[in-house]
């Protein structure tokens, strides 16, 4: 079922899922404030549609996310939808990795989507209606080599929206973190080209519409984790009950 509320906030919207996310919304008649920090791409989402509107913006900076809040909400209106897209994804052996870099995917995958969710679902809750997407990803629960800083944000990100969830629970709030493998998207482009792992090489990719089209659908459904792509969630299933049998998977893989 198409989304009916009348404006949504998108993070990450300069490319990737939050880009497609904000395309998808503004077809749809709905009025999307685009954040991100990347101008640049920010512009290029924004030609796409007039519904769009640039906020360039530093998810991480609680003081510069509440200012937009309160800029989207002035003058587009009251915020229906908040879509948490905004992440990076360096990769390496977690020893060869600096304590600032794995510190500074933590602060915009996982501080990011709790700056942003505190600024606008208490607002949302207040209305007693609204959608939160978070953007969690299966790394969050299947970590591996060469992308254990990423993993460990997604995990956050994993935790911290079943336990939001559960205490908003007879809000009005619809919740969705949408687990998805890896998603054909410019930033797999960008983590392949870095990336030293045979196992990355192998991973099939998702179309970035089939994550799409599952958020609707698990959040018509009320269900909180959804896992799209064929083959997702027995791969959930498996590291949840087996966990020495994913390593062993992803060993082979490796070598």
């Amino acid at each position: 079922m198409p989304f009916r509320g009348k404006v949504a906030l998108v993070t990450g919207a300069a490319s990737g899922m939050g880009q497609l996310s904000a395309w998808r919304l503004a077809a749809e008649s709905v009025t999307v404030a685009a954040l991100d920090v990347d101008e640049a791409g920010l512009a290029r989402t924004t030609r796409h549609a007039p519904m769009i509107t640039p906020f360039s913006c530093d998810v991480g900076d609680a003081d510069a996310v509440e200012q937009a809040v309160k800029e989207i909400e002035a003058t587009l209106g009251p915020i229906d939808r908040v879509v948490n897209a905004a992440a990076i994804a360096p990769t390496g052996p977690l020893l060869d990795q600096s304590v600032e870099e794995i510190v500074r995917v933590m602060s915009i995958n996982y501080g990011g989507l709790v700056t942003v969710t505190k600024a606008t679902l208490p607002l949302m809750i207040e209305r007693g209606r609204g959608d939160l997407v978070q953007f969690g990803s299966l790394a969050g629960w299947l970590p591996s080599p060469y992308f254990g800083a990423y993993s460990a944000t997604k995990a956050a990100v994993v935790s911290f929206s079943e336990t939001l969830a559960y205490e908003c629970r007879g809000t009005g709030i619809r919740f969705v973190c949408v687990c998805p493998p890896l998603v054909d998207t410019p930033m797999a482009d960008r983590i392949g080209e870095g990336s030293t792992s045979k196992g990355f090489d192998q991973q099939r990719r998702i179309r970035p519409e089939q994550v799409l089209d599952d958020i609707e659908d698990a959040l018509d459904a009320g269900r909180l984790f959804t896992f799209p792509g064929r083959g997702t969630p027995s791969l959930w299933r498996a590291r949840r009950f087996a966990p020495s049998l994913m390593w062993k998977l992803i060993d082979r893989a490796e070598r």
